[in-house]
This record gives C-alpha cells, sequence and structure tokens, in this order.
C-alpha cells in the first residue's frame, strides 16, 4: 500500500531513479492507500545526470523536482489474488505517464505486477520483460 511520502523506483527509461508520493488519484474506497493499477502524483527525488557535453538538455524528459503523475506497478504489501495466492514484492515501484496517461518512457526495466491488466494497463504490461 502506497501512502503519502511514500518512496517508488521508477522502473522506466524516464530519466527519473527515485519518486516521493505527494496524492493517490481517484482512490476513495481504500482511505488514501494506493495500490498496484493506481495512478498516483508524485515528485522527481532523484533523476540520472545528464552529461552538458553531449547536447541533449533539451531532450530530457525529466529532472529532479519535477511533478509528475504514475501508476504503481509493484508493492511490498503483499496482495491477495482471487485463487488465493498472496503476491508480494522486494520494493516499491512506479512508471511515469505525461498528463494524457501514456507513459514518458519506451521501456521497462523490471517485473510488473499481472494485476495491472484488470486495471487498464495492458501497454505496461506488453513493454514489460516479466509479469508475475
Amino acid at each position: 500500500m502506497i501512502g503519502l511520502k511514500s518512496t517508488l523506483n521508477v522502473i522506466d527509461n524516464s530519466g527519473a531513479v527515485l519518486v516521493e508520493c505527494v496524492n493517490i488519484l481517484k482512490n476513495k474506497v481504500n482511505n488514501g492507500w494506493g495500490s498496484v493499477g493506481d495512478e498516483i502524483v508524485c515528485v522527481v527525488k532523484r533523476a540520472r545526470p545528464v552529461p552538458e557535453s553531449a547536447g541533449l538538455a533539451a531532450n530530457v524528459k525529466v529532472r529532479r523536482g519535477d511533478v509528475r503523475r504514475a501508476v504503481i506497478v509493484r508493492t511490498r504489501k503483499a496482495v491477495m489474488r482471487p485463487d488465493g495466492r498472496w503476491i508480494r514484492f522486494d520494493d516499491n515501484a512506479a512508471v511515469l505517464l505525461n498528463n494524457k496517461r501514456e507513459m514518458l518512457g519506451t521501456r521497462i526495466g523490471g517485473i510488473v505486477s499481472a494485476d495491472l491488466r484488470k486495471t487498464g494497463w495492458g501497454k505496461i504490461i506488453s513493454l514489460a520483460p516479466k509479469v508475475v
């Protein structure tokens, strides 16, 4: 479960490494806690450095301090599947989105939860190297 001030790893190639959750969007049922498939608003706490000599400064997607939307793809809190299994991951992770709810990056670099399929994030599942 993801709440305010929770930190999440970013597993896409948008340039962010670590984000902090500041709001969970449209989740009235779970008392303000987010789970896999929920959309959040987050602040980029750590981003990959951009070499100045490469001339790519205008092509940077995210910088430290940017406020972005993201979708939660893994949580440390165990989630029960309909068949009775409990699924838990080692860390909390997210994928950054733009304002049109499209992925900011073009690749996914880690495992994602299969629960994303039932919440309408099939694009993330199709790009992920492994779905659990």
